[in-house]
């Protein structure tokens, strides 16, 4: 009788423990990574507490040449969702990630949206107002992320993620949705206004990764290099005219980036080097930085 009584409580206990380790499972958090930082922005404000964010491409790295640490190779192993956004480091390890890991679910937050072919400054170009610069066959700028309009669509492809993989929490996920994209129609009508009246305004970028916020605030952007390839002599002697002929006295430079050119051109203008990355964790408030160090040099 005793050994029957002693089998049904450990019988309860196991079954008991096997429940809650079980719930446990249930409840925990997605872990869910994702490229560059400003997307784990993204995905916080939409997934909540309910999802942990691992960011593939850390702070002060450059999206174009990283290649992941071991320790990410391990870590990734444990994520159930994976955000892409476009950028150079994903067309090399992208393919290779999702292979080793084939549960993972990849989401391309970026679907949907058409990408700006990125310019290479030509002075034969200069005086023609319908173009800016010569196109790089085959080069699409990935840094959508600098555009709030194109964020509403960046968002609606991480919530159809975050419903796919985890429906049970669709009401959460909804109503955080909602709500990043009011607090996204608020910064861009802000913006809008600030650059009121300065349509066709031109800045000077050491690289090109403010394109889609210029073209959707009205703004131009001189590129000075694309993809770490810096201009010819001839080519920076013409930089430096346009930049004179427009009143250009800043060049903007990420800080992931050599300022070397930047600060060359800089100081044959009479101007000066700002530091402004589009790679920043808190992205409104980056924006807003990003909106007041280009009205500070256009102004």
């Amino acid at each position: 009788m005793k050994d029957r009584i002693l089998f049904s409580v450990l019988l309860i206990l196991v079954v008991w423990t096997l429940d809650t380790g079980s719930a446990a499972l249930a409840d925990a958090p997605l872990k869910a990574f994702v490229s560059i930082v400003p997307q784990a922005y993204f995905v916080k404000k939409i997934g909540g507490d309910r999802v942990d964010v691992s960011v593939m491409v850390g702070p002060g790295a450059s999206p174009a040449t990283y290649e992941p640490k071991p320790r990410q190779m391990r870590e990734i192993s444990k994520a159930g969702l994976y955000f892409a956004i476009g950028v150079p480091f994903e067309k090399t390890w992208l393919k290779k990630i999702a292979a080793i890991h084939p549960a993972m679910r990849v989401v391309h937050t970026e679907t949907g949206i058409e990408k700006r072919p990125m310019k290479a400054y030509d002075r034969h170009d200069e005086g023609n107002r319908g173009h800016h610069g010569k196109h790089r066959p085959g080069i699409k700028d990935p840094h959508v992320w600098t555009s709030p309009p194109l964020v509403m669509l960046l968002a609606r492809n991480i919530l159809t993620g975050l419903l796919d993989t985890d429906p049970a929490h669709e009401a959460l996920f909804q109503a955080n949705y909602k709500r990043f994209i009011n607090e996204v129609v608020d910064l861009d009508a802000a913006l809008r206004a600030s650059f009121a009246g300065k349509r066709d305004a031109a800045f000077l970028a050491f690289h090109p990764a403010w394109g889609y916020f210029a073209e959707a605030y009205g703004l131009r952007q001189i590129p000075i290099e694309i993809e770490g390839k810096e201009p010819k002599p001839a080519q920076l002697k013409g930089l430096m005219e346009r930049a004179r002929a427009h009143g250009v006295k800043v060049v903007f430079v990420q800080p992931e980036f050599s300022s070397k050119s930047a600060e060359l051109i800089s100081r044959e203008i009479g101007g000066k080097v700002v530091f402004l990355s589009p790679l920043a964790r808190d992205w409104e408030n980056n924006l807003r930085k990003a909106a007041q160090a280009f009205k500070e040099a256009l102004w």
